[in-house]
């Protein structure tokens, strides 16, 4: 079988279970998917199940046929952020965390932005996006200052209203921070422009957020790749996260509904190599905040879209779909969950196979690596020969 097609799905913030090590990180009995599971009944994921989430994930629903292969892997880099995550999944294996501020970031860090940016800085806390434009957007709309604040993620977040900052603005001061300020022992996972609108009482994030992320530290399969002459189409977020290293193409998406768009578009375009989306509400509407219901029906949505999706992919297409990690809305607070992630995968023919647990999110790049016949990368251990029988096997 010939390679033409690998398609990278990404449910953000859809762990299957608290790793080995989640104490460390305090997240101890933490279950994404099994404890939304518990508490949403019926939950209709039939496709989905198909593929073999139901045995990796405890979901009271009985599945007539299994057409996937399934596992879950085990997350090798510290932390339990999106950079780290997504770059773990491309064969990047980190070997020390991202620093983080839970109680704000230094106050020299914090004068050195506001000179640079000519005017004073609200918030420097760690908070909820949604919470912190609630509390402190009036008084930036008096004065103009922008709210900077932080999570248990490794991220410099800055919020500013559409009609005091144009975001042109509001990504030059992202720029900024990124490339003059967080460097060094500061050098954060990502710098996020978080714009809003509204008015008190009422105010809105918008569609216009933008992610500033480190450039990574060695190559991964995107840029293998790219490399080789293959394309390598991103959507959405993702161009951000591998700060555009190796990425040949970008179709710009803002929530789920438009990625999965893109996605119905790229099944219809005629390419050679992969196509990465990460659908990003699973985490930003409905993990961080707590929303049980919210989760369970946008996966709902998503399998729904799935469908479609398995019934378009021909011979020589491949789909993954996996998580960077947990966001377990059951869990006390409203941050990450160091989780196990599913690798559900699919091609017509497939052998179906419990690919049993994995010990980093690297062998999927590592197998899709060997899909297209390039072995450069060192992390990770490719299971393609698992996926097929040696007659079918592509290498």
């Amino acid at each position: 079988m010939e390679m033409k097609r690998v398609f990278i799905v990404v449910l953000d913030g859809a762990g299957v279970g608290s790793l080995p090590d989640a104490r460390t990180y305090g997240d101890e009995g933490s279950n994404t998917l099994g404890h939304i599971a518990s508490l949403y009944k019926n939950w209709c994921l039939p496709n989905l199940l198909s593929l073999g989430l139901g045995k990796i994930v405890d979901i009271p629903v009985t599945v007539t046929r299994l057409r996937g292969a399934f596992g879950k892997m085990t997350a090798r880099s510290p932390g339990k952020d999106t950079t780290s995550g997504h770059w773990e999944l491309a064969g990047l294996v980190l070997d020390k965390p991202f620093p983080v501020y839970p109680s704000g970031f230094p106050l020299e860090l914090i004068a050195a932005f506001a000179k640079a940016i000519g005017r004073g800085v609200l918030g420097n806390v760690s908070a909820s996006g949604t919470e912190i434009i609630g509390r402190l957007g009036e008084a930036h709309l008096r004065s103009g200052f922008p709210i900077v604040y932080t999570s248990a993620d490794s991220v410099f977040q800055i919020a500013a209203h559409e009609e005091v900052v144009s975001r042109e603005l509001l990504y030059r001061w992202c720029s900024i921070a990124r490339e003059e300020i967080l460097t060094g022992e500061h050098a954060v996972g990502r710098v996020i422009a978080r714009p809003f609108i509204g008015k008190p009482g009422n105010f809105q994030r918008t569609g216009g957020r933008k992610d500033f992320s480190l450039v990574p530290p060695g190559k991964t399969i995107l840029e293998r790749l790219q490399e080789k002459g293959f394309q390598v189409w991103a959507v959405g977020k993702v161009k951000d996260v591998f700060a555009a290293r190796g990425i040949t193409h970008h179709l710009e998406a803002a929530g789920n509904r438009e990625i999965m768009a893109r996605l119905r578009f790229a099944l219809s375009a005629k390419f050679r190599g992969i196509l990465w989306a990460t659908l990003v509400d699973f985490d930003m509407l409905y993990g961080h905040r707590n929303d049980v219901n919210g989760f369970a029906r946008a996966m709902e949505e998503f399998d729904i879209f799935l469908g479609g999706m398995i019934e378009n992919l021909s011979e020589g297409d491949f789909l993954f779909i996996s998580a960077d990690h947990g966001c377990d809305p059951t869990f006390p607070g409203t941050d990450h969950t160091r989780e196990y992630v599913p690798i559900l995968a699919y091609t017509p023919g497939i052998n179906i196979k419990d690919l049993g647990i994995r010990d980093t999110f690297a062998d999927m790049a590592a197998t899709i690596a060997e899909l297209f016949h390039c072995k450069e990368l060192t992390a990770g251990q490719s299971f393609a020969l698992e996926l097929f029988g040696r007659s079918e096997h592509p290498a």
